[in-house]
């Protein structure tokens, strides 16, 4: 529901149905749903509609498709965050017998394992999930096509590994788990396997005249866990703040943020995306976007959100093909975060002040290459170049005294604050590169010494 203490301006409001406006007409949706959201709530929707009086709304059901995979991936996690296994694990030592079972639970979420696309024929998407009682009929008699872990190859059929791996590990539905740990903490009650009024009934719009047709609507069976559910604008951007800032009651921060971390190199020359464990990365006006997309027959979705702006966008239409929504939910973000900046919480001084901790910040020297190290308001710690782009991480204290680095060149690297035998400190380990208070002085721990003759002129 929308704030009135985070109301847009008129002119954001203007400029965000404008752009719905736009994308309905010129994608000729019957239909096409906008929404934004800001630190939780949606802030603002808009809708346009073929049929006068009848516009949906952020609460209009439409059908999400492959953005389901976000739920199922965060079932997986929780899994791994619970110890009941691990991502490295083969999949066979959980679910034996699919016949792929040497692929890794991270390689199939985020589409490295190797796996076929899709199903082999009928298409699954417009056929009913009876069709394919078993694994065996989703995966067929050639399901690997690449060596597992080599390249990113996106994968249907590996989303349905995994929403019966939840399945095996869990004792219940992928639906029941669902519904269980994802959807009732997070207050998704619009958000459904099957439709629930009000919901948008698919449509195929002819290529060349203003013409169409009702697309059929399909239970997926074995393969909902890829694409089965309906949402809302409102739900959907209740699910985005989660991606954003994870909720202990479903899944941690620091998982979230491992989840939206990219896990696969693109595909040839595309650097401008890629994709985590169920999360696509993307790039767009020089915002890094997290969510996904998604389609079905009569349906296309997108889910984005800037986690720097603090925004979440959703754009939704009842067309098979047409508006391109996932330039839109980016345009969306784009037009609130460039109008109406988010303002930021106001600087404050840590509570306390743990001396050792600040003993370690400021310049550090790798060689004659200046770095500077600062205490975060969490008690962690940012390493960074000071004067140059160049291998900057964040670190977290671990129990034996070690930092282990989050993201970046470091992330998983050890840092070790080295003391003297007085107790000092003579320098930091990082992954063996040895990091100085002062640039090759002697007597320093620098690898292979310092010249003692120490610096001087040409």
């Amino acid at each position: 529901m929308t704030s009135p203490f985070e109301e847009l301006l008129p002119g954001t409001r203007r400029a965000l149905l404008h752009r719905v406006a736009t994308a309905q007409a010129e994608g000729r949706a019957p239909s096409l749903v906008g929404a934004v959201g800001r630190d939780g709530h949606t802030v603002w929707s808009g809708a346009r509609s073929c049929v006068d009086g009848h516009e949906p709304d952020a609460d209009t059901q439409y059908r999400i498709g492959s953005i389901t995979k976000c739920f199922t991936a965060v079932l997986v996690l929780r899994l791994r965050d619970e110890g009941l296994l691990d991502l490295a694990d083969p999949l066979e030592k959980h679910l034996p017998g699919t016949g792929v079972g040497e692929v890794t639970v991270a390689q199939l979420l985020s589409h490295g394992a190797g796996l076929a696309a899709e199903t082999p024929a009928p298409w699954w998407e417009r056929t009913p999930g009876t069709t394919r009682p078993g694994l065996a009929d989703v995966l067929g008699e050639r399901p690997l096509l690449h060596p597992a872990g080599r390249l990113h190859h996106y994968s249907n059929p590996g989303y349905t590994l995994l929403g019966s791996l939840v399945e095996a590990v869990r004792g219940a539905s992928w639906e029941e788990v669902l519904r269980r740990e994802i959807l009732e903490p997070l207050s998704m009650r619009r958000t459904t396997v099957e439709p629930v009024a009000p919901a948008a009934g698919g449509w195929a719009v002819h290529p060349w005249a203003d013409a169409i047709l009702p697309e059929p609507s399909e239970d997926l069976g074995l393969m909902a866990p890829a694409g089965q559910l309906w949402s809302t604008a409102d739900d959907l951007c209740r699910f985005g703040a989660f991606l954003a800032e994870g909720d202990d009651r479903v899944l941690s921060a620091a998982s979230v943020r491992e989840a939206r971390t990219p896990a696969t190199p693109p595909e040839g020359g595309e650097w401008d995306g890629g994709y985590g464990l169920g999360l696509q990365l993307v790039r767009h006006g020089g915002r890094t976007l997290v969510g996904h997309t998604g389609s079905l027959p009569g349906f296309v979705a997108a889910l984005w959100v800037s986690v720097e702006d603090g925004l979440v966008a959703v754009s939704l239409a009842n067309a098979t093909s047409g508006p391109a929504v996932g330039a839109v939910a980016a345009e969306l973000l784009g037009i609130v975060a460039d109008a109406e900046p988010r303002i930021p919480e106001p600087w404050r001084p840590l509570p306390e002040v743990d001396q050792e901790l600040l003993s370690l910040t400021g310049p550090w020297y790798w060689g004659a290459a200046p770095f500077v190290l600062r205490v975060t308001a969490d008690r962690g710690l940012d390493f960074r170049p000071m004067r140059a782009a160049g291998r900057r991480s964040r670190f977290v204290a671990q129990p034996d005294g070690t930092w282990k680095g989050l993201d970046g060149y470091y992330a998983g690297e050890t840092l070790r604050v080295v003391r003297r035998p007085d107790g000092g400190v003579s320098h930091l380990d990082l992954g063996s590169f040895v990091y100085t208070r002062e640039p090759y002085e002697p007597g320093d721990a620098v690898p292979g010494g310092v010249d003692e003759q120490g610096w001087r002129g040409l």
